[in-house]
């Protein structure tokens, strides 16, 4: 893309395309796709993340549907292990309701979670608006428009009296009315929305100094927007045409056209490439890119490439034309030839000059078996090496396989000034190290840049797709380069920490792997960053050590208690007050309820028996039998399920009472209830009987 260079007389503004905080929030999801390919979970955005038709589409296609706040509840319900859900917060916020009910879910349900994708200067505004003063006499006044979901999210967080205005002119309407409280007594916050004017602020700004003693500006605005503007202008003032890529609902984009269209009457607005056909003027010597903050880098390049071939074919001269036609040829050029002619053993080449460039099957390919009459089509553009050239004979020998080289070693060798990182496939183990072919070129990486152990099998690399860098090249006659897996996969762990850090949260929930256990705890892996649960978090009930209940590689839910981001500390949580077991027992049974228990140890005064796997009741001596008891091991035995009713629940001391008696009473109720009525009953007088 280019930033204020021309190509093709084309030039694409500085500022196009994704602001900070929507290429932030593009950036979260895409890192999820990646992962829910594997983990089966399913991604919804809280409304549609941008306005674009097309990145919504392509979001669609990859699995990530657009929700509201009325499903968020059905979603988490009916998320689960093997379909796990998570929610993307837009880039403009949300309301401070919907906030604290993704919290509630995430807490409720452990397979669904969520991501506050909310622009860091929007979240700016939501402190301050939480943090005003709040009493009879304090008013918050937010400038901007109070229909926009980052309006509505801001103003939810602001308990006391706010106004919203989009110009100075209602604010002076407003305070003239009386509908706007002033006076020396009155205390104003007053902030902006982040994509407002910021001439318009100003003027609104000095009004309000006017109005009031005892204000506090905030001076909110994200000046990306105005620079845009600027930068449109004057692009403009220097173009012969326009273009204005973003979406038809998309306000900056609308903004970005009327000034455009105001300084170049030939400015078009576009959502796409497939848009452009036909709206590039003929005489177009110089055209200019602009883009709103809602449009993907890859449809800016798609723009600029279906412009560049168009301007290309509108302007080509008889004079290009004749310099091609006359134009001669030396051994070593590179050229593109089109396809004249094709047959199994050659192919015949239309270069552009006065000789026929010929390119035998050895010379376009290593694999024997490939057909060149099933590979190549009259009219194929095809880039070529020039071998030698014969005036006498009226052809060139030409080589694909030399020219495909060279322009493949440039991207390598490019890589390594970028500091690239690039992904090939080990092909085979040699000494010392491994072999990545990529761009039909071989890499060679020492076995200390792997990341196999030392002295380890090198083998079980190969066949595997890696990414590497290219750490060293050597140009000339014996081309060759270095590579490094490990210095790849470091740089791509710090680029995850440093992600990760600036994301994290208490309270957040992460779905990481066990990395690592020691006596006290386990180390998690969180995605490039590694967590402490101590066993203490693990449980509600005590346990010995941690691989007691985990073992390395397993995947686990957890919650970020506590960080230290100078220190590189996180402390993790993963038990919760849903699962604690006596609130499980709570939310599965209540007194009165009959169920079946085993008994699980015998006392003078009683036996205990499982409730729940976590939780013993007491079956008093008295609560037995109808009949008295004296001996408790007379009637009930370690191991042996009965049939009893809970008849109390004591949550202040968290015990239950148990009663086989209960039981019987009721049974024997019922046997008498149906000889009152002549039914026969003699069954369950029998078995009470034989109970007691």
């Amino acid at each position: 893309m280019q930033n204020e260079t021309e190509t093709n007389r084309i030039t694409v503004a500085e500022n196009a395309g994704f602001c900070f905080g929507v290429r932030r929030a593009a950036d979260m999801i895409a890192k999820e796709i990646a992962f829910a390919g594997s983990s089966g979970e399913r991604l919804f955005t809280l409304g549609k993340l941008i306005h674009n038709s097309s990145y919504i589409s392509e979001l669609e296609s990859e699995g990530v549907h657009v929700t509201d706040t009325g499903s968020l509840e059905k979603l988490a319900s009916g998320a689960s292990a093997g379909s796990p859900v998570k929610v993307f917060v837009r880039a403009h916020g949300m309301t401070l309701d919907t906030e604290r009910l993704l919290i509630s879910l995430s807490e409720r349900y452990p397979f669904f979670g969520f991501a506050d994708c909310t622009c860091p200067f929007v979240k700016k505004i939501h402190r301050i608006a939480e943090n005003a003063p709040s009493g009879d006499r304090d008013i918050f006044i937010l400038f901007g428009d109070a229909a926009h979901p980052e309006c509505v999210g801001i103003l939810s967080r602001y308990p006391g009296k706010s106004f919203v205005f989009e110009t100075a002119k209602e604010i002076e309407e407003a305070a003239g009315s009386g509908e706007l409280p002033t006076g020396p007594e009155i205390t104003v916050t007053a902030a902006a929305q982040t994509t407002q004017k910021a001439s318009e602020w100003k003027k609104s700004s000095e009004i309000l100094e006017k109005l009031y003693t005892k204000i506090n500006f905030f001076d909110t605005i994200c000046y990306v927007t105005e620079k845009r503007q600027k930068e449109a202008a004057e692009l403009a003032s220097k173009c012969d045409c326009i273009v204005v890529i973003g979406g038809q609902d998309s306000s900056n984009t609308a903004k970005l056209f009327s000034v455009c269209s105001e300084i170049c009457p030939d400015t078009v607005m576009v959502e796409k490439a497939d848009d452009i056909a036909g709206k590039i003027p003929l005489n177009c010597r110089r055209a200019g890119i602009v883009a709103g903050a809602s449009t993907p880098d890859k449809i800016i390049e798609e723009v600029y490439k279906t412009m560049s071939e168009e301007i290309k074919a509108e302007n080509e001269s008889f004079e290009e034309l004749l310099d091609s036609a006359c134009k001669t040829l030396n051994t070593g050029d590179t050229v593109t030839g089109t396809v004249i002619a094709v047959n199994d053993q050659e192919i015949k080449l239309d270069l552009g000059a006065k000789v026929t460039g010929i390119l035998t099957a050895e010379q376009t390919t290593d694999d024997v078996s490939v057909k060149l009459s099933s590979e190549f089509r009259v009219g194929d553009k095809i880039d070529v090496f020039v071998i030698s050239v014969s005036d006498i004979d009226g052809c060139a020998r030409v080589s694909k396989k030399r020219a495909d080289l060279d322009k493949n070693w440039h991207r390598i060798v490019d890589a390594k000034e970028n500091s690239e990182i690039l992904e090939g496939t080990v092909t085979e183990a040699v000494k010392g190290g491994v072999v990545i072919k990529i761009f039909g070129a071989r890499v060679f990486v020492p076995a200390s840049q792997t990341t196999v152990p030392k002295d380890g099998d090198l083998s079980v690399l190969v066949g595997q797709t890696v990414r590497f860098k290219v750490i060293e090249v050597k140009s000339g006659g014996g081309k060759g380069a270095v590579g490094s897996i490990r210095a790849a996969a470091s740089e791509e762990r710090r680029a995850l920490e440093k992600q990760f850090w600036s994301e994290i949260e208490v309270g957040k929930y992460y779905d990481g792997v066990v990395r690592g256990m020691t006596e006290y705890g386990a180390f998690i892996d969180l995605g490039g960053v590694d967590g402490m649960l101590h066993k203490k978090e693990m449980s509600w009930k005590p346990i010995r050590k941690p691989a007691d209940i985990l073992n390395i590689g397993d995947p686990i839910r957890v919650f970020v208690r506590s960080y230290d981001p100078e220190k590189r500390q996180i402390s993790l949580g993963y038990r919760t007050e849903e699962s604690r077991p006596w609130n499980k027992l709570k939310a599965s049974f209540a007194e009165g309820d009959v169920i079946d228990v085993t008994v699980s140890s015998i006392m003078s005064y009683g036996a205990f028996a499982h409730v729940t796997d976590e939780i013993d009741g007491l079956i008093h001596i008295s609560q037995l039998a109808l009949k008295r008891v004296d001996n408790v091991s007379d009637v009930l035995s370690v191991g042996q399920t009965v049939t009893v009713k809970i008849i109390k629940i004591d949550d202040e001391q968290q015990r239950v009472s148990l009663s086989i008696k209960a039981v019987l009473e009721d049974e024997a109720g019922e046997a008498d209830t149906a000889e009152d009525t002549g039914d026969d009953g003699d069954a369950k007088e029998d078995t009470s009987e034989d109970n007691a």
